[in-house]
């Protein structure tokens, strides 16, 4: 199980994963509220590559076993006084279950803290997103609330619960802290409260209330 910058030799692989997992995919992928996305794997590649030069983002591959499993990007860096990015990914159907989201996720995060010199990570998680919610809660990243209508998903804006981690809750970093089992089981709590908001949003976008 690793991570490594995603190259433009990636695209197929991407592609066919990307294709393969439509509909495992397609309801946690940020949308354009003003029309559809273009598809081309070697321009979004590209577009990342570019960003990553510019010093505003990272672009990761997952692989597991050797295979081409998913994706993992660091987004709005921020130098200086911030010191802060945000983490997203995917990983393919048929590589759920397998420890594969959590472990990218901790290696990116101190990849960031310990080589990148950030001070503050977010993942910021729809409400619905179970499988989402464990990563975070396997890896221990504190609960900081809940931001409406936040970033368009699936055609429209849809709420989020945020959470993150700043480099000083770590000693050895969040994969060790992880498989040691040293992981605060209260950090990814989210309020009832919250939970509750979230939900009603949730029903009010369906038509169901």
């Amino acid at each position: 199980m690793v991570i490594r910058p995603i190259r433009l030799r990636d695209a197929r692989a991407l592609e066919r994963e990307l294709i393969s997992n439509r509909s495992w995919l397609r309801k946690w992928e940020a949308t354009n509220p003003h029309g559809p996305m273009s598809f081309d794997t070697r321009a979004s590649i590209r577009s990342l590559q570019n960003n990553a030069r510019l010093g505003h983002g990272l672009a990761f591959a997952i692989e597991f076993d050797g295979e081409f499993a998913g994706q993992l990007n660091v987004s709005s860096i921020t130098y200086g006084s911030l010191g802060s990015a945000t983490i997203g990914y995917w990983v393919s159907e048929r590589f759920a279950g397998k420890g594969v989201t959590p472990t990218a996720v901790a290696l990116a995060t101190d990849f960031c803290f310990s080589q990148a010199g950030l001070h503050r990570m977010e993942i910021c998680i729809r409400p619905e997103n179970e499988p989402s919610l464990r990563v975070v809660e396997k890896l221990g990243f504190r609960y900081e609330g809940l931001r409406r209508r936040y970033i368009h998903i699936n055609g429209d804006w849809r709420d989020h619960f945020c959470f993150a981690l700043v480099a000083e809750e770590l000693s050895a970093g969040v994969l060790r802290r992880w498989l040691d089992d040293q992981v605060p089981p209260q950090n990814a709590v989210i309020p009832a409260a919250d939970r509750a908001a979230a939900l009603t949003a949730v029903r009010l976008s369906s038509g169901t209330v």
